[in-house]
């Protein structure tokens, strides 16, 4: 199992990057034209996030410098170590929703201390992989084009970040245990 996700993951990225322009080329897209047009598009949606972008960046830092972080780690931290959930992991389920900066670098530090081919490095890499900064997507960029309702945005996000958790861990104990 392990040679064959290995297998996938070497040859997915090249994949991709032959197939898409040779697809465009086949449909007649202009695909250097296209590819100018949308990086102008991407600099004037960058200048609109920056205020967002800033408001998000300073509530991440209140939640990890007044202890917010810590304390619900405090909390769940028995209930998950006994359903055998490495402890280790769990800021990623707080931060990796927040912020992808402060997670990736979450998962750097864990790299670094469990090493890469460790179960806690592996599932950390998994779940830095297969879910997303959720609270970071709702607010920059439904705030840069206006989106004031997100509700059902937030809770899809959500219910999928954890879903993307929880499969993280299954998977790799199914794939590397």
């Amino acid at each position: 199992m392990y040679s064959i996700v290995n297998l996938i993951s070497a040859w997915a990225i090249p994949v991709i990057i032959v197939f898409i322009p040779l697809y465009a080329a086949y449909r007649k897209v202009p695909v250097y034209e296209s590819f100018v047009d949308g990086a102008k598009e991407g600099f004037d949606t960058a200048i609109r996030i920056i205020p967002h972008l800033v408001g998000m960046m300073v509530a991440i830092s209140v939640f990890r410098a007044s202890g917010a972080m810590e304390l619900m780690l405090g909390w769940s931290r028995p209930f998950f170590e006994m359903i055998g959930i490495p402890s280790e992991v769990l800021p990623l389920a707080i931060l990796r929703p927040i912020t992808g900066a402060g997670s990736l670098a979450f998962t750097t530090d864990l790299l670094q201390q469990f090493g890469p081919d460790s179960m806690v490095g592996r599932i950390a890499s998994t779940i830095q992989g297969s879910t997303d900064t959720t609270l970071y997507v709702i607010t920059v960029y439904f705030g840069a084009i206006g989106i004031r309702k997100a509700s059902y945005a937030l809770k899809v996000g959500l219910i999928s970040d954890i879903i993307g958790f929880a499969a993280s861990i299954l998977i790799c104990y199914l794939v590397f245990a």
